[in-house]
C-alpha cells in the first residue's frame, strides 16, 4: 500500500488505493491456436466472387481469433488479444465485431486486431450479446448483474471529444471478485481514455426488469424486439427502441441457456438447463410447441433461414436437428464434449465445445429433409422425461455423422498445476494429460515428462527448501497465468551463484520478482529508450548512470541494510522470456480498465497510466516496497553437555536465505580468532559475508588463521532438534522443516574433528 496523490488536487491530501496487479500469460506452442474452449462463434459473410467469409472464434483464453475461410482450409489471419477473462460472446453488427468478457469491447473485424472502444457500463461479467441483421447500429448486452442495455454503434463509435481525469476512478481489477466495469471509452491507438458519461454524452437504453443473471440474448432482423432470459427461468420481451417492457413468457422450469428470434419477430425459441426446447408465439403470447429432444441442459440453438428447423446442442454432448412443424428429430453427431455454440455457414455447421477445437458438419441448411431421408429420426416427445427415459430404455438414435469434414484445431489446454518449493518452477498437466514442468521466471517449459502421474512427478520433484511465496497462478485460461502483486511479490530472494549469474559473488542475492519484471519488460525499456534516446545495455536493459557504474558483479559487493540491496539489484542481468512465444502482460490502468497485451507489444509509450506504479518504480529506479519478514531471529547455543565456549549472548537475526555453511563460518571464526562480545549487546545480526556481530571482521582474517592450525582439524556441525542439519540448507528451511515451532528457531553447535 502507497499514498497516492491525486492529479486534479490542488490542496494536497493524499488517499489509500490498492495497488493493481500485474498477470503473465505463460504459452510455450503456436499461438496462433486456442487453448482453452470455444465459447462463441460468428461468421462473416463475403461478396463474391473474390472475397472469403470470415470465422470469428471466441475462446475462453482471452483471445478472439478471425479465420479466413477458404472450402477446406482455415488459416489464422488475426487474433485480437485484449479481453482478460473468457470471452463470453461475439455478435458481427455490420462489419464491427462486438466481443463481451468482463466488458463489452467494439472490434474492426477487418482490421490487424485493434480494439476500437472498450465500454463498461456493466456491474459484472457481461454472458451474452444480441444484433440485428438488417440494423447494423443496434446490439444488446447482457450480464451476470441483472442488467441489459442496447446501444446505438455509431453513437458509442463516435470521436471522443476531450480527455479528463480519472485518477480518481474506482474501477477494480478483479482481485476482489468480479471485475466492475463503469462507462468508459478507450482509443487503443493513441491510449487516450475519456469517462464517458461526462465528456461523450452517450449512454446505452437500459431495460430495466432482470432481478438476476442473464444468460441469453436474441434479436430480430430489424431490431424492433429483444428477447432475454437468465436464472428467472422467463422470457422477457422488450422493445430495444425504448428499452421497454413488452410481455414475459413463463413456462421453463430451470435456467434459459439460449434464445432465438424468427426475421419477423413473430416466433421465438428458447433453450433450457431443464433440457427442453420451447417454441413461443408472441403474437398469442404464449408456449405453441415443446421439444424433449436432449436428455440434459440445452445450451446453443441455431435455426434454418426459414425458421422451419432448429440445431441444437449442449451439456448431453449431442446436435440434434428438428423440424419445428412435424416435431421429427434426428441426431447429427455427438462430441467428447459439451457444445457450447454453433455457427451456420452455407450448408454446414461450425460446432464450438468446452475443447479447443472447431469441427464443422455438413447441415442441409436449405433443405434440411435430405437429413432426415438417412432414416433413424424420432418424434420428440413434450416432456423431459420421456426423452430421458427412451434414452435409459437403449433406445438412443445413431448419429448420422461419426466426425467432421472440417476442423479447426487447438492446442491442450493446462487442468492442473502446482507451484513447487523452489517458488521458481511450476509443474503443470494439460488435457491429453501430459505433464510439463515450467520455469516462470523464463516463461519456458524446461521439461517435457510426457503422460505420467502428476501425483508421482510432484513427489520426485520435491526439495526441502523454503522460500516465500512471492506469486499466485492458475489455469483459468487453459494456460498458466502468474500473478504479482505487490508488495508480497518481493518477499523472496535467491542467491545469485544459485541462478548460475555469471560473475556473481558467492554473497549477492537477488530478488526473484524484480529480475522477472526487468525481464518481462525489457522490450518496453528498449523501445522507452530509442523514443528518448537513451543508451541501451547488451541486455536490452535502458542503461542510467547509476547502472553503468555497478554493471559489473565481480568487483561489487552488497551491503547489510535492505536501501542498499535494493539500489544494487540493477546491476543483474534480466531474466529472458522469449520472442517467440513471447508472455501477454495482463494489467489494469489508471485510464480505462484492464488491458491485456504481448510483452512485445509494448511500444514504450505506456506509463504510470497504464502499467501499475510499483512495477515501473522497480525496473526504471531499482526501488522495491518495504517488505517485511525477509529476517529470521534464532538463537545460538553449544550443544548440551559440549565443552565449547558460549560464542554468542542473546538472539541473532540474519535473511532468510541465510545457509547454514555461513553460520559455521560465524562460528569457526568467533572460535579460531576467539573475538570477545561487544559490550554487553544482547542482539546481534549475521550479515551476508562471514562477518558476524556489529563489526566485521574480514573473511581473509579466517583463512589466514586455518593455516596455523594443525593438520587434524575441527570442524563444526550445525544441529537443530538434536538433528545435524546440511550446510546448504537455509535459516527458513531449517526453521520449517525441522524446527517445525513457531518460537524463535534455536541452533546448537558442537565440534567435531576431521582431516
Amino acid at each position: 500500500m502507497h499514498r497516492v496523490t491525486s492529479s486534479n488536487n490542488t490542496s494536497g491530501s493524499t488517499r489509500h488505493r490498492k495497488e493493481k496487479r500485474l498477470t503473465y500469460v505463460l504459452n510455450d506452442v503456436d499461438d496462433k491456436r486456442h487453448c482453452a474452449g470455444i465459447n462463441c462463434l460468428s461468421v462473416l459473410k463475403s461478396a463474391p466472387p473474390n472475397g472469403c467469409d470470415y470465422l470469428f472464434t471466441g475462446s475462453r483464453d482471452g483471445t478472439i481469433k478471425r479465420w479466413a475461410l477458404n472450402n477446406t482450409e482455415a488459416s489464422c489471419s488475426a487474433t485480437f488479444e485484449s479481453h482478460v477473462d473468457w470471452v463470453n460472446d461475439a455478435v458481427l453488427a455490420g462489419n464491427t465485431l462486438v466481443s463481451c468478457s468482463s466488458d463489452a469491447t467494439m472490434w474492426n473485424s477487418l482490421s490487424d486486431g485493434a480494439c476500437t472502444r472498450t465500454l463498461r457500463q456493466h456491474s459484472d461479467y457481461v454472458t451474452c450479446l444480441a444484433a440485428a441483421e438488417k440494423n447494423s447500429n443496434i446490439v444488446a448486452s447482457g450480464g451476470l448483474g441483472g442488467e441489459v442495455f442496447i446501444w446505438d454503434v455509431d453513437a458509442a463509435l463516435s470521436p471522443i471529444a476531450k480527455p479528463v481525469d480519472t485518477t480518481e476512478d474506482k474501477i477494480s481489477n478483479g482481485n476482489d471478485g468480479h471485475p466492475l466495469s463503469s462507462l468508459c471509452c478507450s482509443n487503443a491507438d493513441n491510449n487516450m481514455s475519456i469517462h464517458n458519461s461526462q465528456s461523450h454524452g452517450y449512454s446505452p437504453i437500459p431495460a430495466k426488469g432482470h432481478k438476476e443473471s442473464v444468460y441469453a440474448l436474441a434479436m430480430n432482423d430489424s431490431g424492433t424486439l429483444l428477447v432475454s432470459g437468465g436464472t428467472e427461468k422467463v422470457v422477457r420481451v422488450w422493445d430495444p427502441r425504448t428499452g421497454s417492457k413488452k410481455m414475459k413468457l413463463k413456462g421453463h422450469t430451470d435456467n434459459i441457456r439460449a434464445l432465438l428470434l424468427d426475421s419477423t419477430g413473430r416466433l421465438c425459441l428458447s433453450g433450457s438447463s431443464d433440457s427442453m426446447i420451447r417454441l413461443w408465439d408472441l403474437g398469442q403470447q404464449r408456449c405453441v410447441h415443446c421439444y424433449a429432444v436432449h436428455t440434459d441442459s440445452v445450451w446453443a440453438l441455431a435455426s434454418t433461414p426459414t425458421f422451419t428447423h432448429v440445431y441444437s446442442g449442449g451439456r448431453d454432448l449431442s446436435l440434434y436437428l428438428t423440424d419445428l412443424s412435424t416435431r421429427e428429430s434426428i441426431l447429427l453427431c455427438t462430441k467428447e464434449d459439451p457444445i457450447l455454440q454453433m455457427a451456420l455457414q452455407d450448408d454446414s455447421i461450425w460446432i464450438a465445445t468446452t475443447n479447443s477445437s472447431v469441427d464443422r458438419f455438413p447441415a442441409e441448411v436449405h433443405n434440411p429433409q435430405k437429413i432426415f431421408q438417412r432414416g433413424g429420426s424420432f418424434i420428440a416427445g413434450n416432456l423431459s422425461f420421456t426423452r430421458a427415459r427412451a434414452s435409459l430404455e437403449g433406445s438412443a438414435p445413431v448419429p448420422v455423422y461419426n466426425k467432421p469434414y472440417f476442423t479447426i484445431p487447438g492446442n491442450l489446454g493446462i487442468v492442473q498445476h502446482e507451484i513447487l518449493n523452489n517458488r521458481r518452477y511450476v509443474l503443470t498437466k494439460d488435457t491429453a494429460g501430459s505433464v510439463k514442468l515450467w520455469e516462470i521466471t523464463k516463461g519456458v517449459v524446461i521439461e517435457d515428462h510426457g503422460k505420467v502421474s502428476f501425483e508421482k512427478k510432484k513427489e520426485e520433484l520435491f526439495e526441502m527448501v523454503s522460500i516465500p511465496a512471492w506469486f499466485t497462478a492458475d489455469t483459468r485460461l487453459g494456460c498458466l497465468s502468474i500473478h504479482l502483486d505487490s508488495p508480497q511479490c518481493f518477499s523472496a530472494e535467491m542467491y545469485a551463484i544459485d541462478m548460475n549469474i555469471p560473475g556473481a559473488q558467492d554473497d549477492v542475492k537477488i530478488n526473484l520478482a524484480q529480475e522477472t519484471l526487468r525481464g518481462l519488460l525489457a522490450h518496453w525499456m528498449a523501445k522507452r529508450s530509442q523514443r528518448k534516446g537513451s543508451p541501451i545495455s547488451s541486455n536490452g536493459d535502458v542503461a542510467t548512470e547509476k547502472d553503468v557504474s555497478i554493471r559489473n558483479l565481480s568487483h561489487s559487493k552488497l551491503e547489510v541494510d535492505d536501501g542498499a540491496e535494493n539500489s544494487k539489484s540493477g546491476m543483474l542481468p534480466s531474466f529472458e522470456f522469449s520472442t517467440v512465444s513471447p508472455p501477454s502482460i495482463i494489467t489494469e490502468g489508471s485510464h480505462g480498465g484492464p488491458w491485456r497485451k504481448k510483452i512485445t507489444d509494448l511500444d514504450g509509450t505506456e506509463d504510470e497510466k497504464d502499467l501499475p506504479w510499483w512495477c515501473i518504480n522497480c525496473v526504471l529506479n531499482g526501488q522495491l516496497p518495504q517488505r517485511e519478514n525477509t529476517k529470521c531471529s534464532f538463537f545460538l547455543l553449544p550443544c548440551e553437555g559440549s565443552t565449547v565456549p558460549v560464542i554468542t549472548q542473546g538472539k541473532l537475526s540474519a535473511p532468510r536465505i541465510l545457509r547454514m555453511n555461513k553460520v559455521i563460518s560465524y562460528v569457526m571464526e568467533k572460535m579460531v580468532l576467539d573475538k570477545p562480545l561487544d559490550g554487553g549487546s544482547s542482539d546481534a545480526t549475521i550479515v551476508l559475508g562471514v562477518s558476524m556481530t556489529k563489526t566485521q571482521v574480514p573473511s581473509s582474517g579466517v583463512k589466514q588463521s586455518m593455516k596455523s592450525w594443525p593438520k587434524l582439524m575441527p570442524s563444526i556441525d550445525i544441529l537443530c532438534n538434536n538433528q545435524v542439519v546440511s550446510p546448504e540448507m537455509s535459516l527458513a528451511t531449517v526453521r520449517t522443516y525441522i524446527w517445525k515451532k513457531p518460537e524463535d528457531l534455536i541452533l546448537n553447535y558442537k565440534v567435531v574433528q576431521t582431516r
